[in-house]
């Protein structure tokens, strides 16, 4: 399998097994919901919660991951769930993960891609 296809298959089970139901037959898991959004020809691939919690909406982006150049930049991250951890365990090396939101300048002092 070559490593974009890899990469795509990997980034999908990680991101869908983080987002499944897990208050299933709750009232709050019918207010609340985590959803994935694959889009396998550009390459963009987003969790994100939609519905109601304490009364108030909420709605967003917590993962966001991209696949550019053969690599995947980490766009945001508010979870503290270790993706990136999961990620390489499955044999993505840390040399092409891109810790895109940190700016381009702090980017060397980490162990990831640059770029």
């Amino acid at each position: 399998m070559d490593k974009l296809k890899k990469y795509r298959r990997e980034i999908q089970e990680v991101l869908t097994e983080f987002a499944r139901p897990r208050r299933l037959g709750t009232e709050k898991a019918e207010e609340f919901e985590t959803q994935t959004i694959f889009d396998t020809v550009r390459d963009h691939y987003q969790v994100l919660h939609v519905g109601w919690e304490n009364g108030k909406r909420t709605y967003g982006v917590i993962i966001h991951i991209d696949i550019k150049n053969g690599k995947l930049w980490v766009q945001q991250n508010w979870t503290d769930y270790d993706f990136i951890g999961e990620l390489m365990e499955r044999g993505i090396s840390q040399k092409d993960i891109v810790l895109a939101f940190h700016s381009p300048a702090m980017r060397k002092y980490t162990d990831f891609a640059v770029a």
